[in-house]
């Protein structure tokens, strides 16, 4: 793994350049792909059932979504089990801990990300690391590698690069919402900050970043349903390479995985309208 962010290495402006997602957001098939989702999202929008129900949908897509993300991590529990609350498996509780979590910490995510990261991982980790390591960084140098992504960078460099990320959190860009949840969500999937629980944190933070940045104000996009139909390893490696090439197919793939989590949406959507 290099030590320079994917989206750093793919920027074609001066290393100055105030707004490197921009230039990520105009990569070849990006723009197609970005507003094919967000025409999705805005078609699920329109829905009659959200009208009178949209809360009980944003319940249900959250279920079936920290559902997906789980099963991604290799915990895969069927949705009537998680419904009668018989999921035992530590890192199916973390998922739904963190995706019930994030309602609560929407309007903290853009004033203090590494605040809103480390309590991700403190609800997400519960169970799965020891007390006194929950909410922060990793101080050694290996991490778990569940999605066989490569070996991790230290935990000095891997603290560099964080900055680097919270860094771009707070500055002002003008990429589409898409492109900014791409990159937070493939940057802490690779970097693997916390050494446990981090591919939760990971599409916990990708969904957040829809939320708070506007495509998906009611958090109604299963998301985590599309990554886990979809190849997403094969994506984050191809993210993890640096190329302009590779950084394009991640954001084309999380694009893609917004596009299938309105279908998932829409279904709940069809289902609550005929009772």
């Amino acid at each position: 793994m290099r030590d320079a962010s994917s989206y750093s290495r793919v920027r074609s402006g001066p290393v100055s350049d105030p707004d490197p997602l921009a230039v990520i957001a105009q990569l070849p098939g990006v723009p197609e792909a970005v507003d094919e989702a967000r025409q999705a999202v805005d078609r699920l929008y329109r829905h009659r059932v959200l009208r009178r129900a949209s809360p009980a949908v944003s319940t249900e897509s959250s279920l079936r979504g920290a559902r997906a993300s789980a099963a991604i991590e290799g915990a895969d529990v069927p949705l009537d089990v998680l419904r009668r609350d018989e999921a035992h498996d530590p890192l199916v509780q973390g998922a739904l801990r963190a995706s019930a979590e994030m309602g609560r910490l929407g309007s903290t995510w853009r004033k203090a990300p590494r605040q809103v990261l480390a309590r991700l991982h403190a609800v997400a980790a519960a169970g799965l690391a020891p007390q006194e390591a929950l909410g922060r960084p990793r101080t050694t140098d290996e991490a778990p590698d569940p999605l066989a992504l490569g070996p991790s960078l230290s935990a000095a460099d891997t603290a560099a690069r964080m900055e680097g990320l919270l860094s771009l959190l707070s500055n002002p860009t003008k990429a589409p919402a898409i492109v900014l949840a791409a990159v937070v969500h493939a940057e802490l999937a690779v970097l693997r900050p916390f050494g446990t629980a981090d591919g939760i944190v990971a599409r916990a933070a990708g969904r957040l970043t829809l939320v708070e940045y506007g495509l998906d104000p009611k958090s109604l996009v299963a998301v985590e349903v599309g990554h886990l139909e979809l190849p997403y390893a094969e994506a984050l490696r191809a993210y993890l390479g640096g190329s302009p090439e590779g950084v394009a197919a991640w954001v084309q793939h999380c694009a893609s995985a917004v596009t299938l989590g309105v279908r998932e949406t829409t279904a709940i959507c069809e289902a609550m309208q005929r009772g």
